[in-house]
């Protein structure tokens, strides 16, 4: 189960969001033939990605910003920019393009400070914008909860997408990142859920502001927790597959 659009249109260009999606692409494809050097690729990851150990013993700052656009394959430089595509547009709306620009890097320096925290003797590199974008998707639930999101239901043979409230598919995500918090430890590497928690945690605390200008509870009241505008609708596509009646 995993997102694949939303419902809710942006009132502007989202040249931020298409920005830094190009530059993660662009970094990860700067190195992409290194990964098949286990050596080569080691290296990089030691000079650019964070080391919670080396910021312990004070070192290795530059990796708590470097890392933000640095991933670990194909899938997972995928699956960050889908996130950030579907929900990065509408918070740039709200904030303007250099609000965003700004929110969008301190969620990201802030959920790398937890992962930090999490594992200060951790010498595994981590690298993914995840952190930043669990801010973005942090801050889409505060405005939006009720914003409808697509999600693709893929079992086994069974595919079919559903439209679900912003809400149950972004507490879902936060459910599973904080069990996965308490439930491994962030020293053996692994995915690194203290910082997709604490990136989305700090990003709903970061759109506090704008939610207080945009209303507060009288905004959720009047919009029921819904974008304030008409919700994008998007062309059925019939099958083409002939039905086969019972007898």
């Amino acid at each position: 189960m995993f997102p694949i659009r939303d419902h809710n249109p942006s009132g502007r260009t989202p040249y931020v969001t298409y920005l830094l999606m190009a530059v993660n692409i662009g970094v990860f494809l700067s190195y992409v033939s290194l990964m098949s050097d286990d050596r080569a690729i080691g290296m990089f990851f030691f000079n650019w990605a964070l080391l919670p150990e080396r910021v312990t013993t004070g070192g290795g700052y530059t990796g708590i910003f470097t890392s933000m656009f640095l991933h670990g394959g194909w899938m997972h430089l995928a699956g960050n920019m889908l996130f950030l595509y579907i929900f990065g547009d509408n918070i740039e709306d709200e904030m303007g393009h250099l609000g965003y620009l700004a929110f969008y890097l301190a969620c990201g320096v802030l959920s790398a400070a937890a992962h930090v925290i999490s594992a200060p003797y951790s010498g595994v590199p981590t690298v993914g914008a995840s952190g930043a974008i669990a801010g973005v998707m942090g801050g889409y639930l505060l405005l939006y909860p009720k914003a409808k999101v697509d999600i693709l239901i893929i079992f086994i043979v069974f595919f079919r997408i559903l439209p679900i409230p912003a809400w149950i598919m972004l507490g879902l995500w936060l459910g599973m990142q904080f069990i996965g918090s308490v439930g491994t430890d962030p020293e053996t590497g692994g995915v690194a859920y203290w910082a997709h928690t604490g990136g989305f945690i700090v990003g709903m605390i970061l759109t506090v502001p704008i939610w207080l200008r945009l209303g507060g509870p009288r905004f959720w009241s009047q919009t029921h927790g819904r974008p304030p505008h008409p919700d994008a609708t998007y062309p059925t596509v019939r099958s083409r597959i002939p039905k086969v009646r019972r007898k």
